[in-house]
C-alpha cells in the first residue's frame, strides 16, 4: 500500500496513517496524537487533552456538536501490543490490503474504530448536532487502563460528561453488554539460600511458588465444576491464570527469590479481592509454616498490580435498545475480555460495547480487519449521528 496523503479522505487512509504509528505500549504516542490534533484542527473541533504523569503519552478529549454536558461519547484505545518474536507476513506497521483484509498491528484492537471515528470528523461536522458527540482517545489500554482513568479525571475536571459511552473494541458491530473484570496479582515469594545438596538448611522460593500455583491450578478446577456461573460468558464462570514464573540463579544454590504474576477474570457478582484473600488465606496456613519454621523472615507477598472492573449494562437499557438499532441486531451479548467500558460504567456513564473486527485477531502476528466491519462501523457512526442530529 502507497504511503497515505497527509489529509486522509477516506477511512482506509485514515487507518493507515493511525497504523504506521508504532504506538506499542512501552512507547509514546505523542506523534499519533499530534497527528489526531491536526485533523480535528483542521476541522474546527474543540478538544481537551490530558497527558500521563511522564508527559510522554496523552489522552484526547474532542467534542462534536454543542460543547455541554451530554451526548454520546465513542471511546477507543490507540496503544497496540508488541510485535516482539511474533511472524508476521508483512511489516506490521504499514497497512497491507489483501482478500477485502486490511493487515496491520491494531487494525482491529482498536485503531479501526478510531479511523472510523476520525474519519466521520466532516460528515459529524456537517450535521446539526442537537447533542454532542465526544470522541475519548486514550492511551495504555493493554497496560493498566492508566489513559481511561486519566480522561475520567479530566471530565470530572471539565464537566463535560457524556450522558452515554459506546466503546469500540472489536465484538463484530454485535453490541456488547457486558465483560468481565480482571485483577493481576504479583506474588513475591523469599526463601533462603544455601547449597542444593542440604535442602533442609534453606527455603526453596521457587518450591513454595509452585506449591501455590498448583493450588491456583486447583481454583481453576473448582470455578470450572462449581462456578458460580453467569450465562453468555465464554466461559461462563471466573478464571484465575498464571501468566509468568521467574526465580533462582543457577542449579546448585537453594534459591532465594521467586516470583509470578496472576489474574482472575471474574464473572459479575465475584469479587477478585475476595479470591485474592482466598490465595493469602492459603498460603498463611499450608506454605509459610514450614518456610518460617527455618527462617522468620521467609514468606509471601501480594501485590495487586492491576484492578479493572467488571462492565454490565441492563438489557432493557435505552442504550442497549439503540446500539442494537444502530448496529442492526437483535440481540446483544457477554464477553471475557476487559475494556474501558468497565471504567466508564464506575465512573456513573452507561457503557456498551460495540466495535468493527473480531477479538480473535487481537495480540496476534498478520492481525487484520475486514473492510467490510469498516464499512459497517462507519455507516454505525453515521446513523448515530443522525439520531442525535433529532
Amino acid at each position: 500500500m502507497s504511503t497515505p496523503p497527509a489529509f486522509p479522505t477516506t477511512t482506509t487512509e485514515m487507518l493507515a496513517r493511525l497504523v504506521g504509528f508504532d504506538t506499542t505500549s512501552r512507547n509514546s504516542n505523542l506523534a499519533l496524537i499530534d497527528f489526531a490534533r491536526t485533523w480535528l484542527d483542521a476541522h474546527a473541533v474543540p478538544y481537551r487533552v490530558s497527558l500521563d504523569p511522564t508527559g510522554t503519552k496523552a489522552n484526547i478529549h474532542a467534542i462534536i456538536g454543542p460543547h455541554v454536558p451530554g451526548g454520546i461519547a465513542l471511546s477507543g484505545h490507540v496503544d497496540v501490543v508488541p510485535v516482539d518474536g511474533q511472524a508476521w507476513s508483512s511489516d506490521p506497521f504499514t497497512l497491507r490490503e489483501a482478500d477485502g483484509r486490511l493487515y496491520g498491528r491494531g487494525s482491529a484492537d482498536m485503531k479501526g474504530f478510531v479511523a472510523s471515528c476520525l474519519a466521520a470528523v466532516p460528515a459529524l461536522k456537517a450535521r446539526t448536532l442537537a447533542r454532542p458527540i465526544h470522541l475519548f482517545i486514550t492511551y495504555d489500554e493493554e497496560t493498566d487502563m492508566g489513559g481511561a482513568r486519566r480522561l475520567i479525571d479530566d471530565l470530572a475536571e471539565s464537566g463535560l460528561r457524556p450522558e452515554f459511552c459506546i466503546v469500540g473494541e472489536p465484538s463484530l458491530m454485535q453490541p456488547i453488554l457486558a465483560h468481565k473484570g480482571r485483577l493481576a496479582l504479583r506474588v513475591t515469594v523469599r526463601g533462603l539460600a544455601g547449597h542444593s545438596s542440604e535442602p533442609g538448611k534453606g527455603v526453596n522460593a521457587i518450591h513454595a511458588a509452585a506449591e501455590a500455583i498448583a493450588y491456583i491450578a486447583a481454583e481453576q478446577r473448582r470455578f470450572a465444576a462449581k462456578g458460580p456461573f453467569v450465562e453468555g460468558f465464554d466461559p461462563p464462570h471466573t478464571t484465575p491464570h498464571v501468566g509468568t514464573i521467574g526465580g533462582g540463579s543457577i542449579l546448585n544454590i537453594i534459591p532465594e527469590h521467586a516470583s509470578f504474576v496472576m489474574e482472575w477474570r471474574c464473572v459479575p457478582g465475584d469479587d477478585p479481592h475476595a479470591e485474592v484473600e482466598r490465595l493469602r488465606r492459603h498460603v498463611a496456613t499450608h506454605i509459610e509454616p514450614a518456610m518460617k519454621a527455618i527462617d522468620p523472615s521467609c514468606g509471601f507477598t501480594l501485590d495487586v498490580i492491576d484492578d479493572i472492573p467488571g462492565m454490565a449494562l441492563d438489557a432493557g437499557h435505552a442504550l442497549a435498545a439503540l446500539t442494537k438499532r444502530l448496529a442492526g441486531f437483535n440481540s446483544a451479548g457477554k464477553v471475557s475480555y476487559g475494556t474501558e467500558g468497565g471504567l466508564y460504567q464506575a465512573a456513573r456513564i452507561p457503557t456498551i460495547v460495540c466495535g468493527p473486527g473480531d477479538i480473535a485477531q487481537a495480540h496476534k502476528p498478520d492481525e487484520f480487519l475486514a473492510i467490510s466491519q469498516l464499512a459497517a462501523c462507519d455507516a454505525f457512526i453515521l446513523r448515530l449521528a443522525d439520531y442525535l442530529s433529532t
